[in-house]
């Protein structure tokens, strides 16, 4: 129930309510902290902590998020066929890279193995290499794929 002695009555005409200074007892709103003054008195905690907080840094390509296409080199290609047990037809190896998840086969590295290689898509580069190395090159549509 309200009553006529409260601390705000006796405390009319003090200006700070028994709090000290001007400006205290005001939460952390009047401190200014959060992402103010960094410019000014936190200007050490930027230094310290947030050295890149101001300025403009790269940028963002819209259209590197559309690429679904999942990459591998010829010396990638190289790599594979000898850590994974690998079939074997007409004394070539075979490798699948859709079943691998690979949707493009580029050409840089060297290849040293006869490869029958199947996959959506290919380079002119790598499909020579793969030639000149002997080997065959399958490609198949996406939609045979998935």
């Amino acid at each position: 129930m309200p009553h006529k002695l409260r601390k705000t009555r006796k405390m009319r005409g003090s200006r700070t309510h028994g709090w000290g200074r001007v400006g205290q007892h005001r939460g952390a709103g009047s401190r200014g902290h959060r992402n103010v003054g960094r410019h000014k008195h936190l200007w050490s905690y930027v230094t310290a902590h947030a050295p890149n907080h101001f300025g403009k840094h790269g940028f963002t390509s819209h259209h590197s998020f559309n690429s679904k296409e999942n990459l591998i080199n010829i010396s990638g290609l190289d790599e594979i066929s000898e850590k994974i047990s690998v079939e074997q037809e007409k004394g070539k190896f075979f490798v699948n890279l859709t079943t691998l998840g690979f949707t493009k086969l580029l050409g840089s590295g060297k290849l040293n193995k006869k490869l029958i290689v199947q996959i959506p898509s290919c380079s002119k580069s790598a499909a020579e290499k793969i030639k000149n190395a002997g080997g065959e090159l399958i490609l198949q549509s996406h939609e045979q794929g998935e």
